[in-house]
């Protein structure tokens, strides 16, 4: 990504105080040899400790933060660097990388019934002490407007209906799905099937979010999907804050 000239235009006319970069893949071994940087931006990272060059995440910010903690609590949650918190004076931004059930719902249960009920639990403490944004590929499709084709991915890890219950449980409990309060009718994607040609075909998912609890919506002035931004299997979403 970092060679393609369509991450580099982007951030340029951008100009983002902060950039989440879910799903980054990169070795920490390989990492330390040559490190990443961005002009302007301190970087935070959150390498997979289970297997080398597989999930991770990180954050690029403007401003320094209070506190960064990598992970979830729960030892059994920490091993594949899914996630990132940064505390700032105002707010907790959390990147996500929330794990796939698998093409055959292998993972499915350990998504559903242990590792979505100990990231919300996360949410919610946070939550007590000051508003959280999240970020992230949470690896579901919310609502049949989320994906090209409904009725043939009832099955398919994404939009099971296991999965898409337990982020209606979220939102139920005072979360914002904030590109949906903004864009209640719109139909776009964010990821698409790089193997099937889906972006040319128009055939994606909207797996990309920014959720925010209920009290700091007002804060919220857009939330955009940007999906004319190339380079990646996934498109670029945006949150726009004014505090």
């Amino acid at each position: 990504m970092l060679g393609k000239e369509d991450l580099q235009k982007y951030l340029k006319a951008l100009k983002p105080d902060m950039i989440c970069l879910n799903e980054t893949k990169i070795d920490e071994k390989v990492y330390d040899t040559k490190p990443i940087e961005l002009e302007g931006y301190h970087p935070y990272w959150n390498f997979c400790k289970s297997a080398a060059g597989y999930s991770g995440v990180a954050i690029f910010s403007k401003h320094l933060p209070i506190s960064v903690v990598e992970d979830l609590p729960e030892a059994e949650h920490s091993q594949e660097g899914r996630v990132l918190t940064l505390e700032f004076e105002k707010f907790y931004l959390m990147t996500a990388y929330i794990p796939n059930s698998g093409q055959k719902l292998e993972r499915l249960d350990y998504r559903t019934k242990s590792y979505d009920a100990a990231f919300q639990q996360n949410l919610e403490n946070l939550r007590k002490k000051k508003p959280v944004i999240l970020c992230g590929d949470l690896n579901v499709c919310h609502k049949d407007i989320d994906i090209a084709r409904p009725k043939d991915n009832l099955k398919t890890a994404g939009f099971t209906i296991a999965e898409r219950d337990n982020f209606t449980k979220l939102l139920e409990s005072g979360w914002v799905d904030t590109y949906r309060q903004f864009y209640p009718t719109e139909v776009k994607y964010s990821w698409w099937s790089m193997r099937s040609g889906g972006r040319a075909k128009g055939i994606g998912w909207r797996l990309d979010y920014f959720v925010v609890p209920k009290e700091f919506q007002k804060f919220v002035k857009d939330s955009r999907i940007n999906n004319d931004i190339m380079g990646s299997d996934h498109c670029p979403i945006e949150l726009d804050l004014e505090l």
